[in-house]
């Protein structure tokens, strides 16, 4: 249904409710009107990667997982699987008279927020930081979501604008403060992407920015939103947002002006209670009634839009399709592609005929925890990475499997003393011929503040190093000196130290969701080739203090546009099985950019696939970011000795550099890199390649 259709529904039936009648639909658990015909509709939903809190589903990889894959097909493919399922849970709830908080069509995703600093606790909901990697991705989720029929599959919703990414401990309260050319250049370039898009939703943050809280923003709702981009859809606050202007903010003294401030600005939907004040501040001549009755039409126009008011081709989509083995293999896919190989001397992949004994090791070995990161559904089956080894080594070899040590305390046996499993994993190392060591972080170490899945409310990171107690543990096992591997399960930058340098071997898994342990088990094995990039950089701890302030929102030090010294590894870094190389490229001016041809050659004996990259760097402009930057990139996949051409689309838009004044300028003397990663002397150090340059102008 177009939206001028929906629209035009949605203001006759607002039309016949009373004020107070419009405003009950302004809250998220809207209730029934039933002289209307009006159904009850519960807007909280989540699909980060997958359908969440709801009961069974396909559970993918965690977003930043899924970012490192830096394949839009697959991201396109997994908000399909999302809208789907989420049809399927949304008919059955219907046909039950079920309707529940996360049993809408409304999802509150993506996050596209910037991963700016590497001890942000909700960093993993993120894809990354970089804005056009971010924009691209999120591009892609939306549509997928979404769909392109007559109706709309499923609402997808941009979040949290803007300028969001911490300290959780201070989101209720915090100013984030962003110069023009940071908001420009990075912090919005993603959600104007998504809402050229046409993504139907936009959630706003907690904090401030500049001053104005987010979910009240005339510079970011009213002038920028809706003003410049001209976004058509409803706007909604995060979770008792708006209670935080009084309470916390302290930007109004209580609920009555919080609401009308919020409604003015243009947020339409509360998620939270405040705006059961509504009709108290409209009785107060605080909001008009057309205020009110406008963000109820542009709700409707929503519903509306996704059949909730009549009906769709897709209300007979049935819960049968939950987990189906289709889906299932689209999850095993996006976990094989996640994977970041950070080291290998030539241990990986294992040999399985000279292999008797395996020990694996670590508290991450057989957590189901570990796999699947926030905002999760229900998987029917987990596969952890003890398990998928088991299965790759069944009849052929001998597993042990030692947890050694906690995730995070000092034993595991609370009447123990510390390090109560540390003699256990060390004899086991002992007796094998080689060692998976399973360490890293879950969800309750990183996370999101005051969020209930998070068990210590931990939210951010304190620094980049594993728990002590597995540090200890890592040590102790590598001292036997048996070739090991480790296999590093978090979502976000870990500075394993020392033991790095010391293991043979170095695979990151994220929280590689159900079906992970089988993904990581056929890349340990060679079965599958790993092929995932970092999204983010990877610091050192000591980076942290070369770095501005964790509140200071300038990208000045920040991310591997603007990070000027070595990182412990670059963004966009990965290895593979067998090196792809870029033999050839160049370039032809087409209408509003550039056409890159690239000539791509597997000259290696295993199907891999990578990460075409194209950077650019404008120089001689003193507003151009420090490195060049990530501007167009293509997946692909190789056999053996086969050459590939592909053509990559550059835009002029990506080729400008933007002022202290925000506004984008053609400057300096522009140049191409094509290569599988960063150009800079590192990548190509850790990554044994070559990148091509090429002058633009």
């Amino acid at each position: 249904m177009k939206r001028s259709e929906a629209r035009k529904k949605a203001a006759d039936l607002v039309g016949r409710m009373t004020v107070q009648e419009a405003a009950s639909q302004l809250i998220f658990n809207a209730p029934a009107i039933e002289r209307l015909d009006v159904p009850a509709y519960n807007w909280w939903n989540e699909a980060l990667h997958g359908v969440a809190r709801a009961g069974t589903a396909t559970v993918f990889p965690q977003a930043i997982a899924m970012a490192a894959t830096f394949d839009e097909d697959l991201v396109e493919k997994e908000a399909e699987v999302c809208a789907v399922e989420g049809r399927a849970k949304y008919n059955a709830s219907k046909a039950d008279g079920d309707t529940d908080i996360y049993k809408g069509l409304t999802f509150w995703s993506p996050n596209i927020n910037i991963f700016r600093d590497p001890r942000w606790g909700r960093g993993h909901e993120t894809l990354g930081e970089d804005p056009y990697l971010t924009s691209r991705l999120g591009v892609r989720f939306v549509k997928g979501l979404q769909g392109d029929g007559p109706v709309m599959k499923a609402a997808a919703c941009a979040k949290h604008f803007a300028v969001h990414s911490g300290p959780e401990s201070m989101r209720h309260s915090f100013n984030a403060m962003a110069s023009e050319k940071d908001l420009a250049e990075t912090y919005l370039p993603a959600f104007k992407a998504l809402v050229d898009a046409k993504v139907e939703a936009v959630m706003g943050a907690y904090n401030r920015t500049n001053g104005e809280p987010c979910c009240a923003s005339n510079y970011l709702i009213k002038d920028t939103l809706r003003g410049k981009w001209g976004f058509e859809g409803h706007y909604v606050s995060d979770c008792w947002a708006i209670r935080d202007f009084h309470e916390n903010h302290k930007v109004t003294s209580r609920p009555e002006e919080s609401a009308a401030l919020a409604l003015n600005a243009g947020c339409d939907l509360n998620c939270g209670c405040t705006y059961e004040f509504v009709m108290k501040a409209y009785e107060e001549g605080l909001v008009s009634e057309e205020v009110i009755r406008e963000s109820a039409i542009r709700l409707f126009t929503t519903r509306y839009m996704l059949g909730i008011m009549d009906s769709s081709d897709y209300d007979s989509i049935p819960v049968t399709v939950i987990e189906s083995p289709e889906h299932l293999e689209v999850a095993l896919r996006a976990a094989r592609e996640s994977c970041v190989l950070l080291k290998n001397n030539g241990l990986l992949p294992l040999s399985e005929s000279k292999i008797k004994t395996l020990a694996v090791i670590g508290p991450n070995a057989d957590s189901r925890i570990a796999l699947k990161g926030n905002y999760y559904g229900t998987s029917s089956r987990h596969v952890t990475v003890l398990q998928g080894i088991q299965s790759e080594l069944e009849g052929k070899a001998r597993v042990m499997f030692s947890e050694g040590c906690d995730l995070c305390r000092d034993r595991v046996e609370n009447l123990a003393q510390p390090n109560d499993r540390i003699s256990e994993a060390v004899a086991m190392a002992k007796a094998s011929d080689a060692v998976v060591l399973v360490v890293g972080l879950d969800e309750t170490l990183e996370g999101e503040e005051g969020d209930e899945g998070n068990s210590y409310k931990s939210g951010d990171k304190n620094d980049l190093l594993l728990p002590q107690c597995q540090r200890i543990l890592v040590d102790r096992v590598l001292e036997v000196g048996k070739p090991t591997v480790i296999v590093l399960l978090a979502g976000s930058s870990v500075d394993l130290g020392s033991a790095a340098d010391k293991a043979c071997a170095v695979l990151l898994g994220w929280y590689p969701g159900a079906m992970g342990g089988k993904a990581i088990a056929e890349i340990l094995f060679g079965k599958v080739s790993p092929s995932g990039k970092l999204p983010v950089t990877f610091y050192h701890q000591s980076d942290l203090y070369l770095m501005p302030d964790f509140t200071d929102y300038s990208m000045r030090g920040r991310t591997y546009r603007y990070f000027r010294s070595r990182p412990l590894y670059p963004f966009g870094y990965g290895l593979t099985y067998s090196k792809i190389r870029i033999c050839g490229a160049s370039f032809e001016r087409t209408e509003g950019g550039f056409e890159v041809r690239v000539r791509a050659e597997n000259p290696g004996k295993t199907l891999t696939g990578d990460v075409v990259q194209i950077y650019a760097q404008n120089e001689g402009s003193n507003n151009a970011p420090d490195n060049p930057r990530l501007v167009a990139f293509r997946r692909i996949e190789l056999d053996p000795g086969q050459i590939a051409e592909l053509t990559l689309k550059v835009s002029d838009e990506n080729l400008m550099v933007v002022n202290e004044r925000g506004e984008s300028v053609k400057e300096g003397r522009v140049v191409l890199y094509a290569g599988t990663c960063q150009p800079d002397a590192y990548s190509l150090e850790l990554s044994g390649t070559d990148v091509i340059r090429m002058e633009v102008n």
